[in-house]
């Protein structure tokens, strides 16, 4: 595939298609990978990206209550020195 380069400012840059972003799942980050004779470009994957804000939601509803006891609950701590 070739694609112009463009003017962005004051540098240069390329645009990528919606399609390819959606193909590759590229969101808000790309990493760059710089060899010999070739660049390529990697998308960042994020999977804990907002997991903060999940968690305080799950809090504040209540629902983040354990889903399996402690396994420890009934043990005798004294007898392990």
């Amino acid at each position: 595939m070739e694609i112009s380069i463009i003017k962005i400012g004051n540098s240069r840059g390329f645009r990528l298609s919606k399609t390819l972003l959606e193909k590759y799942q590229i969101k808000d980050k790309v990493e760059l990978i710089l060899e010999k004779s070739q660049i390529i470009i990697k998308p960042v994957a994020e999977p804990r990206k907002g997991w903060d804000l999940k968690f305080k939601k799950m809090h504040e509803n209540g629902d983040d209550k354990l889903l399996i006891g402690d396994v420890f609950d009934d043990e005798n701590m004294e007898n392990w020195q």
